[in-house]
């Protein structure tokens, strides 16, 4: 994996082949970051990356100067690998190891962006849980996106606060907003 832009452009990182992850490839990363690009100032962002894995996502936040990232995961080699990608790189990503849907049940910690990236083989009900947990517990700062990364057969577009999603090889990105307050 590859960051894409920012003060470590073009940086290639590789994690220990052992780790149970997928991560985003980089065209769907790159797509996904143009259009962050067009709405958000990095530097002013709150970013809660649920299902990090590797840290693939928290990296590319944080080279172009996101500053306030948490990074969630269940596997313990991730987040040592998330940790010392982090410190190596001086990038003071806060790595977290808990389980996402406990994590969002009791975390009080609202972000402009959280991304999800589950393992794809989870059940439906388990990608629906997501938005629900993040709306109930309003984690989501106004103007902010939750984004779900999943597999191209699968479709969330019946949850609430769905606006829109992308394609990308095999992957789609489903985004969810807050609803409108007027």
């Amino acid at each position: 994996m590859r960051i894409i832009s920012g003060i470590h452009k073009g940086k290639r990182l590789t994690a220990p082949k052992k780790l149970p992850v997928r991560p985003t490839t980089d065209m769907a990363k790159e797509a996904l970051f143009n259009i962050l690009n067009n709405r958000y100032y990095f530097d002013e962002l709150i970013v809660l990356d649920l299902f990090a894995g590797t840290g693939n996502i928290s990296y590319e936040f944080a080279s172009r100067g996101t500053e306030q990232i948490s990074a969630v995961d269940a596997d313990y080699g991730c987040i040592r690998f998330i940790n010392e990608t982090s410190a190596a790189l001086e990038m003071g990503i806060a790595a977290y190891k808990s389980d996402v849907f406990g994590y969002l049940e009791k975390s009080k910690e609202k972000a402009t962006i959280i991304f999800a990236d589950p393992p794809y083989d989870i059940p439906l009900e388990s990608f629906e849980k997501i938005p629900e947990l993040v709306f109930k517990n309003d984690l989501l700062l106004e103007n902010g996106l939750l984004i779900i990364e999943h597999a191209s057969q699968m479709d969330l577009s019946h949850l609430d606060n769905f606006v829109e999603k992308r394609k990308y090889g095999g992957s789609i990105f489903s985004f969810f907003e807050n609803p409108d307050p007027n």
